[in-house]
């Protein structure tokens, strides 16, 4: 993917009426969401939709095409399946959840190609319809021409409404915009828009948050977010590698050890976040207003413990980072070389919560530790709380971060949650997304 350097250059093209009036416009959704079976109490199974935000998210859209006499044809994927068998990832009760729970006349199709689609167009007296899932066909994340094509039959207008599928080339996100006039969906510019306007003209200071497992899914956004951020505090397993790249031991906490290609040199996690931290050890947040933080901060003490499953709170322990400590050490006084760092300590969750209060646009994504269990819960819940009072601009993003939130009962209080957690994070690495150059304004 090539390098987009302004986001705020970055304007797409939204349908006008007179490009969709009494069209059949293809809309590209994103309706990747869970599922559950329920049963009732004779036995009945009913497969349910767990979590509706992304279809409410394309409703503005539907509603516009619909208020303006288009014809819908709603199309996505669903999970991973392995081919057209494993009905489970049917698109079917997404349909159904439609009609019952957000009063859409949807026609589910249980088929996204052929005869089926055309027979239903010219025969059913429904304005919307819903297809079968996209990845049941092999060739939709090949980016097959053939398929994209066929996707294109019987259409007259493509919409792109999926913007966390956008740094995916397959056919139903790419290949099919050769064949239709191409349009951005209101929910998917809207996403592109509130991170143009934070990476290009945000409230300052800026203040970014970043955590989770896997620094290999941030690399290119720690690196890009660095260059405009007024500070950027690190937490979840991502902080290990700045911990070890500032030389602190970090025993068996998980790092990720695989290389990276930065601007083709092939270093690895910790040198990339020793990069970072070099690059950036002069830029100082006065915090309090006279006080100089670092740019770029991480942990001064962590909560370990043998086990990120451990249910017994009184078997972790609080390493400070900041003083010289025995805190590491077995009962035969040798370093313990067994600990996890698995959530951060209070006085980092004290240093955060206090830059926090000084911002005012924060980006949050990815949780602070090991959050799905309560004893390394705390970090996760002291920060999402600390963003949702800030009374800042608040973005937070990435499927485990709302999944804390939720948790948290939190998922109101914030200004904008983004659901596209690697589409985002291309995004805001300054990369051109595939799906989104098709519907660029130029």
């Amino acid at each position: 993917m090539k390098m987009y350097d302004n986001l705020k250059l970055m304007k797409l093209k939204l349908p006008k009426i007179s490009d969709i009036k009494n069209k059949t416009v293809f809309v590209r959704v994103d309706y990747n969401v869970p599922l559950e079976t329920e049963v009732d109490a004779v036995g009945n199974k009913k497969v349910v939709v767990v979590n509706d935000e992304r279809i409410k998210a394309s409703l503005e859209t539907i509603n516009f095409l619909l208020k303006h006499d288009a014809t819908v044809v709603l199309a996505s994927h669903l999970g991973r399946p392995e081919s057209s068998s494993d009905l489970h990832l049917s698109l079917e009760p997404v349909a159904k959840y439609m009609r019952e729970n957000l009063s859409l006349p949807v026609q589910f199709i249980n088929a996204c190609i052929g005869e089926k689609i055309e027979k239903a167009l010219n025969e059913s007296e429904s304005k919307i319809f819903l297809l079968e899932n996209l990845r049941f066909h092999k060739e939709e994340e090949e980016n097959d021409a053939v398929f994209s094509k066929t996707l294109a039959q019987h259409m007259d207008i493509y919409i792109n409404e999926a913007f966390s599928t956008t740094h995916r080339s397959h056919a139903s996100i790419v290949g099919i915009t050769k064949h239709l006039p191409a349009f951005a969906g209101f929910a998917l510019e809207k996403e592109v828009s509130t991170f143009a306007k934070m990476m290009s003209e945000p409230k300052r200071p800026l203040v970014i948050v970043l955590g989770g497992a896997k620094i290999s899914d941030k690399v290119g956004a720690i690196e890009h977010l660095a260059k405009i951020a007024d500070i950027v505090l690190v937490g979840g397993a991502v902080a290990n590698s700045f911990l070890k790249a500032d030389g602190f031991n970090t025993y068996k906490s998980y790092i990720e050890d695989a290389p990276v290609d930065l601007k083709k040199k092939n270093i690895n996690y910790v040198d990339f976040a020793y990069s970072l931290i070099e690059k950036h050890k002069t830029e100082k947040m006065l915090m309090n207003g006279y006080i100089p933080m670092d740019k770029i901060l991480y942990p001064i003490d962590v909560v370990a413990a043998h086990s990120l499953e451990e249910t017994n709170s009184e078997k972790t322990i609080i390493i400070d980072l900041t003083v010289e400590n025995d805190s590491t050490l077995d009962g035969a006084g040798k370093i313990n070389k067994k600990l996890l760092y698995l959530d951060i300590g209070p006085k980092t969750i004290k240093l955060y919560q206090k830059i926090i209060e000084q911002a005012n646009t924060v980006f949050w994504n990815g949780p602070m530790g090991v959050w799905e269990n309560p004893i390394f819960t705390k970090g996760t819940r002291k920060i999402a709380a600390a963003v949702a009072l800030s009374g800042a601009e608040t973005i937070i993003g990435g499927g485990d971060t709302i999944g804390a939130v939720n948790h948290f009962g939190l998922e109101k209080q914030f200004s904008y949650v983004s659901a596209a957690g690697g589409a985002a994070l291309d995004l805001l690495s300054g990369k051109m997304l595939p799906g989104i150059k098709p519907i660029l304004d130029d």
